[in-house]
């Protein structure tokens, strides 16, 4: 297949739609319709823009199919994926008190128009961006990451509008979830990492840009303010966990 990089992106918001005809993406027809967008012999604008559709969409497809596998795998197999299962089903129990099994359900693959990785929501569950998925590891810690809200919201009910409760989660799921230990932020950031308080700068950082998206944040000005007004109680509180152990 050729390299994503020399075909133009969908647009922002706008899915490529199924082939007209599925054998066109398959063997040697799709081999034949790759050689021609590359070298464009014989290629008419049409033909171009149907190929860029259908790629996007076989491309798609796969990420999708990845990312579910993904998934499924850390629900199965992650230590710290399926802790959180075990804490989130126990909060979400019924009247009764009976503990309700986890609706695996609520985590969903799909394409986003936004640089994000994953995101949560309190009514609809956790989102898993496919289309910026690097690996099977970062997918861990970006579900990791979503759990802790998931978690926090059933625990506290958080206003998600309310930006100190909204940054608050934000610092436990980044701190907590992995996505700043020491081997994940040097391959984001080399040499610029720093080791004394690499963990607390990631954190921050990453708490302060999700804070900025919040719709009631005025600018990184007020996030990172915010941040620092909840740095210490939220840091510091790694429940469900004993201590911040990835």
């Amino acid at each position: 297949m050729s390299d994503p990089s020399t075909i133009p992106p969908p647009g922002e918001l706008q899915k490529p739609q199924p082939p007209k005809d599925p054998k066109a993406t398959e063997g040697f027809h799709w081999w034949r319709r790759t050689f021609q967008y590359r070298t464009g012999i014989g290629l008419t604008p049409e033909e171009k823009q149907t190929y860029e559709n259908d790629y996007h969409f076989v491309l798609q497809k796969k990420q999708c199919q990845q990312c579910y596998d993904y998934r499924d795998w850390m629900l199965k197999y992650s230590p710290t994926v399926r802790f959180m299962v075990q804490q989130i089903s126990k909060l979400n129990g019924n009247s009764s008190g009976q503990v309700l099994p986890f609706d695996e359900s609520k985590i969903i693959c799909d394409a986003c128009p936004e640089w994000r990785s994953g995101g949560f929501h309190p009514e609809l569950g956790i989102l898993l961006c496919q289309n910026h998925i690097r690996d099977k590891w970062h997918l861990e810690d970006t579900l990791a990451h979503e759990m802790v809200h998931y978690f926090d919201n059933l625990k506290w009910q958080v206003d998600w509008l309310n930006l100190k409760h909204h940054a608050c989660s934000e610092i436990r799921a980044s701190s907590l979830s992995g996505e700043c230990r020491f081997s994940a932020e040097f391959r984001r950031r080399g040499f610029g990492f720093t080791v004394a308080k690499g963990h607390q700068d990631c954190v921050r950082r990453r708490a302060t840009l999700s804070v900025m998206g919040n719709p009631n944040c005025k600018d990184e000005k007020e996030a990172g303010k915010i941040v620092n007004e909840v740095w210490d109680s939220c840091f510091n509180d790694t429940r469900p966990y004993d201590e911040i152990y990835r």
